[in-house]
């Protein structure tokens, strides 16, 4: 199928059929443009404002949301869709480019902390990266009330998979959110500190969607499992949001009764480094931990004969999360615990 290049006020969200887009933005150095790929389906039935999009690398080496982004493009038939999908495999085609974190060959941003005041408006927030926020802002909310943005640990850290969502005060939206959340049939379910400003999903919860983030890899990989779980995630919040006909199956711990949730919120969960040095794991992710047990050592190799300092769990509960590369930066956070929930829903 031919994939149209566009502007976004050139995009088409709201006719019944499938299109596929390169949306292009100014590029700052060549003189050409950046290039996201989006696919669009409307059915029939598609309601102003209703709608389900899926963001696939927001963090450009974060490779699981992109692959299982690709496999739904197969896997969705406009014949089946009844209201709007919206599908998104490289969202930071900047960072995704340079195979980074962040967009380290235009202007060096990371787009999850790009949605703030002003992004691509005004001088110092007028970059690639704060302009495919302001892209979403404009083009995609006023389309969706489903958001699913698909990470993974990249270079920074190992997770235990995960999806994931900030603590709400709206009941309701933590009761929806919470189930469309467990029917990705991970491991765990977290809720997390919302104390960092720009990121995607914050501005979602905020404008009141459903939101979904994910943890599904580490390491500059691909992961089978994370894969799975994103491709089977997307799709039964599309089915149980009313944007696609079918049925779909429990998988994975939430198919076996083994899925857990915890909260990683307040500071104690969070293990930073006092100095720069070498991380050793002792512990696994997954595992169940009491504040004060040693999960990992912290090796200075330029001072060879002091001891390692020990990496110590700030509460009971799970790891939810250590670093990934031994060489770790002072202030690094180095592990993550999470304290223990109950399901609310």
């Amino acid at each position: 199928m031919e994939r149209s290049i566009v502007r976004p006020a050139g995009l088409d969200l709201e006719t019944p059929g499938r299109r596929d887009y390169y949306v292009a933005l100014e590029h700052d150095s060549i003189w050409g443009d950046h290039l996201i790929p989006l696919t669009v389906f409307v059915g029939a039935h598609a309601k102003p404002g209703q709608g389900l999009v899926a963001f696939g690398s927001n963090h450009g080496n974060e490779y699981e949301g992109p692959m299982a982004i690709r496999h739904l493009m197969d896997d969705i038939t406009l014949a089946d869709v009844a209201g709007r999908i919206i599908l998104v495999p490289v969202l930071n085609v900047a960072a995704f480019r340079a195979g980074t974190r962040d967009s380290t060959f235009d202007d060096r941003v990371n787009l999850n902390r790009a949605f703030v005041d002003d992004a691509g408006k005004r001088p110092g927030l007028a970059g690639i990266t704060h302009r495919i926020a302001a892209f979403v802002r404009e083009a995609i909310w006023s389309h969706v009330h489903v958001v699913i943005d698909l990470h993974a640990g990249g270079q920074v850290a190992r997770f235990t998979q995960c999806t994931s969502f900030h603590p709400l005060e709206d009941p309701e939206q933590h009761r929806r959110i919470e189930q469309t959340a467990r029917w990705f049939g991970t491991p765990l379910v977290i809720t997390y500190q919302n104390e960092t400003p720009g990121l995607l999903p914050s501005e979602a919860e905020r404008l009141g969607k459903i939101t979904i983030g994910t943890e599904l890899g580490w390491g500059g990989a691909v992961q089978a499992t994370g894969v799975r779980y994103a491709r089977h995630g997307v799709t039964a919040a599309a089915i149980h949001n009313g944007q696609l006909r079918g049925t779909i199956e429990k998988i994975g711990h939430h198919a076996a009764g083994t899925q857990r949730m915890a909260a990683m919120v307040d500071r104690a969960c969070f293990t930073p480094a006092p100095f720069a040095g070498h991380y050793e794991p002792l512990r696994e992710c997954g595992e169940m931990v009491q504040a004060g047990d040693t999960i990992g050592l912290l090796h200075d190799f330029d001072r060879i004969d002091l001891p390692a300092w020990p990496v110590r769990a700030g509460v009971d509960g799970i790891v939810i999360a250590q670093a990934w590369a031994a060489p770790i930066l002072q202030g690094q956070h180095i592990l993550v615990v999470g304290r223990m929930r109950d399901f609310q829903s």
